[in-house]
């Protein structure tokens, strides 16, 4: 029981401490609603496209909203804790060959929290965006921060690591087979090559999904600083 206790006050510290920046409240609630005017693709499954309306940053739009946040498995542990009813989840993720180089075999979606962007024909490398770079997930009134560590195969958008998940929506029950279904979630990439934490700028081996967030929290709050309001 005291150990749960402890989880759920070291929980309670880390959300409260997320709390949304000025400038990137102000650009959520300015592009929420209409259409993006710098579409960098057509619509995917669900409505959303990528956009690219805010400077040097990529995100997801659909009209009059963002996207959702279905739930991805992938990779290390792919059937663990809450992943163990996923019916899609594969064993590993795409840049697998890269982290590798960071001391782990891949990443862990009970762990790391990562973001699933691009499709089987929108490569988000094309438009600027690193693989494992820092991204901003704003999410129920608050940001988080996830790497890009996956791809869709298909045509679907709108989907993070469980880690990412539970950190934003802690109180839905979300697991592999059930997502958070309004399109509220704001991903955003980041342009550039300060994007990236490499081998020595992020916990990737860490214990708890929350260590790793905290651990790639300076780069992406630098990210979000750098963003006009």
């Amino acid at each position: 029981m005291r150990q749960s206790i402890q989880a759920l006050i070291c929980f309670a510290t880390i959300a409260a401490s997320y709390e949304l920046p000025e400038n990137l409240r102000t650009l959520y609630n300015r592009h929420k609603a209409g259409s993006c005017s710098n579409r960098l693709s057509e619509p995917f499954d669900g409505g959303a496209s990528y956009c690219g309306d805010i400077q040097n940053a990529i995100f997801l739009k659909s009209n009059g909203g963002y996207d959702n946040m279905d739930i991805d498995c992938d990779g290390s542990n792919n059937s663990a804790g809450d992943c163990a009813n996923d019916p899609t989840g594969q064993g590993q993720t795409a840049f697998k060959d890269t982290v590798r180089n960071y001391g782990i075999d891949d990443l862990d979606a009970n762990l790391h929290s990562y973001v699933v962007f691009g499709t089987e024909s929108f490569r988000p490398q094309d438009h600027g965006l690193k693989p494992l770079s820092v991204m901003a997930v704003v999410c129920d009134d608050k940001v988080f921060y996830g790497v890009w560590g996956d791809t869709n195969g298909f045509t679907s958008t709108g989907e993070a690591s469980i880690a990412l998940a539970q950190l934003c929506f802690p109180n839905e029950g979300l697991n592999g087979n059930n997502g958070h279904d309004p399109n509220d979630v704001l991903y955003l990439g980041f342009i550039g090559d300060n994007t990236v934490p490499g081998a020595q700028g992020a916990i990737w081996d860490a214990s708890s999904r929350e260590q790793f967030q905290e651990s790639i929290r300076a780069l992406g709050e630098g990210l979000v600083a750098g963003l006009s309001a």
